[in-house]
């Protein structure tokens, strides 16, 4: 603004303002009301303070014609005192940075409002490491008529697969809504899924006590592999896609061979039913979890248990590593001993239990670096969100919740079901998350 243009507002009677018909903003002249308010209401308490600020102003800035007439009619004394210099400079300075933070606020406040209309944050202005499932749920898919056990992605398609207590497994089109078909085989409840890395092949485990390895291009099961004594309740591909782990309530975890479909491997020291096995990245190392109440750590190469983890009070329902871009949020949320730098850098593995709690795991100590507290009953799975920063999780409180690792808090709730949540995935290339429920429905849950 020019110092004409103070000047000359400066010297326009006090009835051309106040009537709110000029404009306000930073480009504007000064209203002379509104520096009375600013001034008298803060340290220039009288007008005759006021008045002083405003010569000194007009005096430092050679305004001569219009200090001599405002004095004149102001009856002020010919000197100004200095304590007033640069009093008006500083008080139009504080405005212009009020009215700064103001704009601000509008700004966010518009955008705000624009969400709340939407539902969600609009996915365009947020990076993809910040997207979670937002409701209402995109589609929530009935067929199944028994409670669902397992919900998986596709590692290629837009297809996911989902295992039920009625013997069978399906497939569904997630981005449309649509069934696709159903795969019979299995004479009792389907109790885990997964694809290898191609997608080329699925496998699924029963409490029939056998694993069935389905050709996912022909829908056809082409391989039958028993040995276990009970109920199959765990099953996964190895990275190589030559072997599978299962996991069952024999007490043992088995690897089998995909070409022959023999048993290779057998490793046992759990002293209850074995829930759930995952393997790491790289093969190398199993995670594992039981009715015992510990989760156990083998080496794939020696069948040796790494490590016992033991701070649960009830079943360990779930396992799942960590994967690399989460690591630093959990190292910020464990805390100083595990900043940049630290012995302490994982692997790390998060394990979900019926005693409503998540743990997450630091396997090269066999420590529990921090612990989240919020369900209100049996937590049955967990998943990493792809970005590193959230881990999601699904409970028998009907609920899907999104943790904030590196403030170890939970982020968001959603009432996902109208019972139990059984299981959960989350794709690792689409902005997708699924659930499933003992009320026999799959939804598909949009991340925004």
């Amino acid at each position: 603004m020019s110092r004409k243009g103070i000047g000359q507002t400066l010297r326009t009677s006090d009835s051309d303002h106040g009537t709110g018909s000029r404009r306000s903003d930073c480009r504007s002249p000064i209203p002379y009301l509104f520096l009375k308010k600013i001034i008298v209401d803060e340290d220039l308490p009288t007008e005759d303070r006021m008045n002083k600020a405003i010569a000194d102003y007009l005096s430092n800035n050679g305004y001569n014609n219009a200090l001599n007439e405002f004095m004149k009619e102001a009856d002020m004394p010919a000197e100004i005192d200095k304590k007033y210099g640069g009093l008006l400079e500083k008080k139009w300075t504080s405005v212009i940075r009020l009215q700064k933070k103001v704009m601000d606020l509008e700004a966010k406040l518009a955008d705000a409002e624009k969400e709340y209309i939407a539902g969600a944050p609009s996915r365009d202005k947020r990076s993809p490491i910040e997207w979670v499932p937002r409701p209402p749920e995109k589609y929530s898919l009935s067929g199944h008529r028994a409670p669902v056990t397992r919900v998986i992605f596709h590692p290629v398609f837009s297809i996911m697969a989902t295992s039920s207590e009625d013997a069978t497994i399906k497939i569904w089109d997630y981005e449309a809504g649509d069934f696709e078909r159903t795969l019979k085989g299995h004479q009792d409840s389907v109790q885990d899924l997964a694809f290898d890395q191609t997608g080329k092949w699925l496998v699924s485990c029963s409490a029939d006590m056998s694993i069935k390895l389905w050709d996912f291009q022909a829908y056809e099961c082409v391989k039958t592999m028993h040995g276990h004594d009970h109920n199959v309740s765990s099953v996964q591909f190895m990275p190589s896609g030559d072997f599978i782990i299962s996991a069952s309530r024999d007490k043992t975890i088995k690897m089998w061979e995909v070409a022959t479909g023999y048993c290779v491997k057998t490793l046992t020291g759990h002293r209850e039913w074995v829930r759930s096995v995952r393997v790491n990245p790289d093969g190398s190392l199993l995670a594992s979890c039981s009715n015992d109440q510990t989760v156990r750590v083998w080496v794939v190469s020696t069948k040796e248990c790494k490590v016992e983890l033991r701070e649960h009070d009830h079943v360990v329902e779930c396992v799942e590593w960590a994967p690399e871009s989460a690591n630093s949020a959990i190292c910020e949320g464990a805390g100083s001993d595990m900043k940049k730098g630290s012995n302490r850098a994982g692997p790390f593995l998060a394990s979900g239990s019926r005693d409503k709690s998540i743990k997450i795991w630091d396997i090269s100590t066999g420590v529990c670096v921090f612990s989240l507290i919020g369900h209100d009953n049996w937590v049955r799975g967990v998943r990493f969100h792809p970005g590193g920063k959230y881990l999601l999780s699904a409970a028998d409180d009907k609920t899907l919740r999104i943790w904030d690792l590196k403030n170890k808090r939970c982020h968001k709730t959603l009432e996902a079901h109208q019972h139990f949540c059984t299981s959960l995935d989350f794709h690792k290339n689409s902005p997708y998350v699924i659930t499933g429920s003992v009320d026999q429905t799959v939804k598909v849950w949009e991340c925004r």
